[in-house]
C-alpha cells in the first residue's frame, strides 16, 4: 500500500509525519463547496484520512496536481469548464499514481463506461456514499476497483476488470484534444469566444481556431449543432 514504508516517505520530504502515523491524503473536487464540507467532514472521522485540498473545477483540479501529491482524488462528473472524464484522462496521463474515485449522480451506465475508459479506479453514487463512502476507500487503497452496488450486474464487473485497457471508445469527441473538449463545453454553455479566451488564458483567435477544428472533426455544420451534440452527449 502506498506510503507504508521509508521509501515513500524519502520519495515525498513535503511530508513530516514517520510511517507510523502517515496520513493518506485526499483532494475533493466538486462544484458544490457545501457538498465538499460535508465530504471532508464525513473523511476526517476516520483516523489515518486527511483531505488536503479541494476544487471546485476540472481545471483548478490539475493545478492543484501540480502542486501536491495526493494519494486519491474523489471527484465528480458534472463540474464546470472541464468535466470530470476529461479531467479523469488528463490527470491519470500526468499522475498515473493517484488513484481516483468518481462520486456522482449519474446512473447512466455510459457514464460509468467513460469515467473507467478514462482511468476511473472506481465510481459510487452519491446516495450511497454515507455507507459506503469508507469500503471503496479502502478498496481503492488495495488496489482494487470499487462500482456501486447499484451498477455491478455481471456484465459490467466483467467489463470494468478485464476491458479498461482494450475498450474503443465510440464517441466521435474521443477524437478531440483535451483543449478542444474545453472549449467544446463552455461553447454549450454559451460563452463567447472572449469569455473563453480570458478563462483559458488564450486569444479569441485561438479559441476560433479550436472551435473551427472542432466542427470538421464532428462534421457539424455550425454552432446551433456543435451546441446540441454538446448537449446529446452530456457536456452540460
Amino acid at each position: 500500500m502506498r506510503g507504508e514504508g521509508s521509501e515513500y516517505l524519502l520519495q515525498h520530504p513535503r511530508r513530516k509525519e514517520t510511517a507510523l502515523t502517515y496520513q493518506y491524503s485526499i483532494i475533493l473536487a466538486d462544484d458544490h463547496a457545501l457538498f465538499r464540507k460535508g465530504l471532508k467532514g464525513i473523511i476526517e472521522r476516520a483516523p489515518g484520512l486527511e483531505v488536503t485540498g479541494e476544487a471546485g473545477d476540472g481545471i483548478e483540479l490539475l493545478k492543484l496536481l501540480g502542486a501536491s501529491a495526493p494519494d486519491m482524488v474523489i471527484l465528480d462528473i458534472s463540474m464546470p469548464n472541464l468535466r470530470g472524464i476529461e479531467t479523469l484522462r488528463e490527470m491519470k496521463a500526468r499522475h498515473p499514481e493517484v488513484k481516483s474515485l468518481v462520486l456522482t449522480m449519474h446512473k447512466d451506465k455510459e457514464y460509468l463506461r467513460q469515467s473507467i475508459s478514462a482511468g476511473a479506479d472506481g465510481y459510487m453514487l452519491k446516495e450511497e456514499a454515507d455507507p459506503a463512502l469508507f469500503a471503496a476507500i479502502d478498496r481503492l487503497r488495495q488496489g482494487k476497483m470499487y462500482v456501486s452496488p447499484q451498477l455491478t450486474d455481471d456484465m459490467v464487473m466483467d467489463w470494468a476488470r478485464t476491458r479498461r485497457d482494450d475498450i474503443h471508445p465510440t464517441l466521435n469527441s474521443e477524437a478531440l484534444t483535451t483543449r478542444e473538449r474545453e472549449i467544446l463545453k463552455l461553447i454549450a454553455e454559451g460563452k463567447a469566444s472572449k469569455d473563453i479566451a480570458d478563462l483559458l488564458y488564450i486569444s479569441p483567435r485561438t479559441v476560433d481556431r479550436h472551435r473551427s477544428n472542432i466542427i470538421l472533426k464532428l462534421r457539424i455544420r455550425n454552432v446551433a449543432d456543435l451546441v446540441k451534440y454538446a448537449i446529446q452527449k452530456g457536456y452540460v
